[in-house]
């Protein structure tokens, strides 16, 4: 009897936890999908991976709330020509329906004098919905 109520319980849990997947696994997948839809010039999908309510904090600007001016905001860096050649997560922490992400990332950025390389790093709070993750909260400066 307690192993056929362990079974049914697992068949009823193991599919939720698969779907909610594992926050470091998918933060790995959408950060790729998310450079490839920077470089393509595609701010709406990259606009697409932040929530509803996000919240970007760029360095020297005012905090940009929302999925349609977070849109506009890297519309604006793609536009101007910026690249992403690497964004890597170094750690990731979760608990519950929240986690936390440190990571680096390297950008062409044109200019006058043509392009210079910008390293620097991030914090991100991802947030799940529904069975996926996505960022909530942004925020970057240059090493």
């Amino acid at each position: 009897m307690k192993r056929l109520i362990t079974i049914i319980v697992l068949g009823i849990l193991l599919p939720t936890i698969l779907l909610a997947g594992e926050p470091r696994t998918h933060i790995d997948e959408t950060m790729v999908k998310f450079v490839a839809a920077f470089n393509a010039g595609d701010g709406a999908t990259v606009a697409s991976f932040y929530s509803e309510d996000a919240a970007l904090f760029p360095p020297g600007a005012e905090r940009i709330d929302g999925r349609s001016a977070i849109q506009t905001f890297w519309q604006g860096g793609i536009d101007s020509g910026m690249k992403i050649d690497k964004l890597h997560s170094v750690e990731v922490d979760s608990g519950g329906d929240f986690a936390g992400e440190v990571g680096v990332f390297v950008l062409s950025v044109p200019g006058d004098s043509g392009v210079t390389k910008v390293a620097g790093k991030y914090i991100v709070t991802w947030k799940r919905s529904g069975h996926t993750w996505q960022l909530h909260r942004d925020i970057w400066n240059k090493n």
